[in-house]
């Protein structure tokens, strides 16, 4: 009896699992494929470090652009200050010249003297001494005199965008035919020097105390 009954309950057990197998089939999913899909899901994605090459070429590239700006913005400042200090000796060394042309006036070659005023001067300072210019001609010729201008003292007063006020401090002494020569006199000009396309010429003159 025990040897049939054994018989009877194997079937028993595979006719249940034959059963559990249909209804899981019944129902489309596969529990082992369901179980290692449950595992998929709880797994987050891990995300990719950057590598070590990568970032150094990346903080690389970023401080090459840095330096380049720096040394854009370096390079025109210097541009700036050179082109301004040029500028700047450029009056100051014509307003010297100015000084010494019209303190430094020989009898004898009064009409280059003269004309070397003209040819840097400009504007109403032009046209003023080119009409005083044949006058004062005579009366250094008459005269016989001799002056000669000497710069004691210069500077760059003030400046702007189309020029500078620079003041000279210049000393003169006279001789006239017939006469002693004169002692040493101290003038004070402020000369404007306006720029005239590439150029910078004179463009008023006045005797300051």
């Amino acid at each position: 009896m025990a040897d049939d009954a054994a018989p009877d309950r194997g079937l028993s057990l595979e006719a249940s699992a034959a059963s559990d197998r249909a209804d899981a089939d019944d129902d489309g999913v596969d529990p082992e494929a369901e179980a290692a899909a449950d595992g998929v899901d709880d797994v987050a994605p891990a995300k990719t470090p950057m590598s070590h090459v990568r970032l150094a070429t990346t903080l690389g590239l970023a401080a090459v652009v840095a330096l380049a700006a720096l040394c854009g913005w370096l390079g025109f400042r210097t541009n700036q200050s050179y082109t301004a200090a040029q500028e700047r000796n450029l009056y100051l060394q014509v307003g010297q010249q100015a000084a010494l042309n019209l303190t430094t006036i020989d009898f004898e070659h009064a009409d280059e003297d003269v004309q070397r005023v003209l040819d840097s001067s400009t504007g109403t300072f032009y046209d003023d001494f080119e009409a005083r210019a044949q006058p004062f001609k005579e009366v250094v010729k008459q005269a016989k005199s001799k002056s000669v201008g000497a710069i004691a003292e210069a500077g760059v007063e003030t400046e702007n965008e189309d020029g500078a006020e620079v003041l000279v401090a210049v000393t003169v002494r006279t001789s006239n035919a017939g006469a002693a020569e004169q002692e040493p006199r101290a003038w004070r000009m402020r000369i404007t020097v306006q720029k005239v396309g590439d150029e910078a010429k004179v463009a008023n003159v006045r005797f300051v105390s």
